[in-house]
């Protein structure tokens, strides 16, 4: 039984992490940016949900959309008027471009947030549901099918909408969608956008389970660079699937050999990966 509520809690952690990835694979697949200011951007829409909460009272599920959106414009304008001058630049430029967002995005949280630790506590936080004699917490079971939900409208965006398809005729032939009257200026900065809104969405749920601090962005870009890599940058589920194999993982190492190596799995699973099928990891990237 304690086996199964390990496994049962990677899952749903894992469901999380592949969410947090998901804006990282998409912005990476189409505008061939590995964005280093990802998990800056999870941490801007974890501190949005909770100032939501805490100072208007709005509550974290219902303050999900308000950040996603203000997240969605600021990753728009972010590469409209930024990024887009070196999006076709050596892929070093913006590397180091957007490790310098993330060095000025986290020193202004700092000064605006402090560097204490915050977490999204609703009335219900501590609420579970039992399931064949496992305890599923409410809000974990809540975030994992919220990043189902999101991945399977990513999916039907990029297959099913004009949208989707532009943005996917343009990652694989840049010259021919402009031919078919693509602007990809718009299309990478909507792209862009898209990408922090799913981190922003992200940040809101990994506030509710875990510590916010200015600082915790570093960590979330490489899970998200690790989780990419494994699930791959073209379907969304797969993203989600990288994901939930990382969390149990991670679960799994927790138990067996103590939560201080939980982390050092995923970088693990990462060097495994590019041993056993450096091939797939180099057409990834």
């Amino acid at each position: 039984m304690l086996l199964a509520q390990i496994l049962t809690n990677g899952v749903l952690l894992g469901g999380l992490y592949g969410l947090m990835a998901l804006g990282m694979a998409l912005v990476w697949g189409v505008l061939n940016i590995v964005n280093l200011a990802h998990g800056a951007m999870i941490m801007l829409g974890g501190y949005a949900v909770y100032y939501l909460f805490a100072g208007l009272g709005v509550d974290p599920f219902l303050a999900l959309p308000i950040a996603t959106l203000g997240m969605f414009v600021f990753g728009y304008l972010l590469q409209r008027f930024v990024l887009n001058l070196v999006v076709r630049s050596a892929m070093l430029n913006t590397l180091l471009i957007t490790f310098g967002l993330n060095v000025v995005i986290t020193y202004l949280a700092q000064l605006a947030f402090s560097a204490d630790f915050r977490t999204i506590n609703p009335g219900y936080a501590g609420s579970n549901i039992a399931v064949f004699g496992i305890t599923v917490p409410l809000v974990n079971f809540a975030a994992f099918a919220i990043a189902i939900v999101l991945a399977g409208a990513i999916w039907l965006l990029l297959n099913k909408m004009p949208l989707g398809r532009a943005i996917r005729a343009t990652s694989q032939n840049l010259i021919a969608a402009r031919l078919y009257g693509v602007n990809p200026r718009q299309l990478y900065a909507v792209t862009f956008g898209i990408g922090a809104a799913l981190a922003g969405a992200a940040g809101g749920l990994y506030g509710t389970i875990a510590h916010l601090t200015p600082y915790i962005g570093a960590s979330l870009t490489a899970k998200s660079f690790v989780i990419a890599i494994i699930g791959g940058l073209s379907n969304p589920f797969g993203v989600i699937l990288g994901g939930i194999f990382v969390g149990v993982a991670e679960s799994l190492t927790a138990l067996y050999f103590g939560p201080t190596y939980s982390d050092v799995i995923s970088f693990g699973l990462l060097v495994v990966v590019l041993i056993v099928r450096p091939a797939r990891a180099l057409r990834t990237a």
